[in-house]
């Protein structure tokens, strides 16, 4: 597979034929949210992942974050998903969590993926595209 060198000694994919020929990398994006149990984070992840709207979700250990809410700083345990999916399926994926998240305002952003292993970008995309379309 062609793959040009980067500076820091990664190689990136230069194209994955069959991707609407363009880089695979620049489809895929790593979704960051905060939950706030482990109940949600496994109920949020089980529905994404069964929906094709994200290839894999990691469920990270619980984590303390400190922020500013409604004029007050606060504080909370939360558990951490980092989800991939591609560009196409983001705004499902988004009103999914949306409608699945507890929270008022939950925390959902989007990482473009600039570099990776081909092969796992391409599964990323090959698992978020509805059966239909496969």
């Amino acid at each position: 597979m062609p793959s040009q060198r980067l500076d820091s000694g990664l190689r990136r994919p230069l194209e994955v034929a069959g991707f609407r020929g363009e880089n695979v990398a620049a489809e895929v994006l790593l979704v960051l949210t905060n939950c706030p149990d482990e109940e949600t984070a496994e109920r949020i992840a089980r529905a994404l992942v069964e929906n094709r709207l994200a290839a894999c979700v990691n469920e990270l250990p619980s984590v303390e974050s400190t922020y500013r809410w409604q004029g007050s700083v606060e504080q909370a345990v939360e558990v951490p998903l980092l989800i991939k999916c591609t560009r196409e399926r983001y705004p499902a994926l988004e009103e999914a969590i949306r409608q699945l998240h507890p929270y008022t305002v939950p925390e959902i952003i989007a990482v473009p993926v600039v570099a990776g292993f081909a092969p796992y970008l391409r599964w990323v995309a090959d698992e978020t595209t509805p059966p239909m379309m496969a």
